[in-house]
């Protein structure tokens, strides 16, 4: 558990860190969008029908899948 917290606060700093360095060459998140050819409702729409597809998905495979692990965790034999 610590290793991910870890990592997460890593992954903030170091973002954090880019966002500053990209604040002072006066780039924005729009404008990098811009760039590539995308706006932020392109991003959204796109974050929205990702998540339409991938939550249907991942309660249909937990279904499967806590309960195998339940099983398999209870017939565990004891740690010493």
């Amino acid at each position: 558990m610590f290793r991910l917290f870890s990592t997460l606060v890593k992954i903030a700093i170091a973002s954090l860190i880019t966002g500053v360095i990209l604040t002072r060459l006066n780039l924005s998140a729009e404008q990098i969008l811009r760039e590539v050819g995308l706006t932020p409702e392109n991003v959204l729409a796109w974050l929205q029908r990702g998540a339409a597809w991938a939550v249907p998905n991942i309660v249909l495979g937990a279904m499967v899948i806590v309960p195998v692990w339940i099983v398999v965790y209870l017939f565990r034999p004891p740690r010493s």
